[in-house]
């Protein structure tokens, strides 16, 4: 079953990003013809209905002072593998948590971990202490740190002609933009 014209419009404006006020599912409701109750119903709706699969926040680190990040590639034993990424990814500096196969005999990496500092010594200070909190002194691993940075943003799925009007109505902190 296909999504009503009003359910792509609601695609259409949050995929672009949540508006960056009190009430952004009221704003966003206003922009489509919905009250806010309405909005937020058929967010829910369409999340139960597997729709939408996640709604989420993209951080956008470097805005908020983080100027360093690191992917941490760890060769971890399969059979440890579910229990270690556990423990890393329960770490708050921790924003990413993954397993990956290994590429052999070049790439023996198998589980990714981001993590962002102020600057390239408080990452390597807390990967020092990601190692002594989860045990991690006999996993050898790497520290891979970004040399750009790139934007970042969630999926887009709805390219309807209401979507564009939509977006050009967004301010632009909503629509990622600087």
């Amino acid at each position: 079953m296909g999504l009503s014209t009003q359910d792509q419009r609601l695609v259409a404006a949050i995929q672009c990003g949540l508006p960056l006020v009190p009430r952004p599912y009221a704003e966003i409701g206003a922009r489509i013809g919905l009250s806010e109750e309405e909005t937020i119903a058929r967010v829910q709706a369409l999340l139960a209905d597997g729709t939408i699969k996640r709604l989420g926040v993209v951080v956008r680190h470097h805005e908020l002072g983080y100027r360093a990040n690191a992917m941490a590639v760890w060769n971890v034993p399969d059979e440890q593998v579910d229990d270690v990424g556990r423990r890393i990814g329960a770490v708050d500096f921790v924003t990413l948590c993954y397993r990956r196969p290994r590429r052999l005999p070049d790439w023996p990496y198998n589980l990714f971990s981001m993590i962002h500092g102020q600057d390239r010594d408080a990452v390597m200070r807390n990967i020092e202490h990601l190692v002594e909190c989860c045990g991690l002194q006999d996993i050898p691993h790497e520290v891979l740190f970004s040399r750009r940075r790139f934007k970042q943003c969630g999926a887009h799925y709805i390219g309807s002609p209401a979507r564009p009007a939509i977006a050009e109505a967004m301010p632009e902190t909503a629509r990622g933009l600087p």
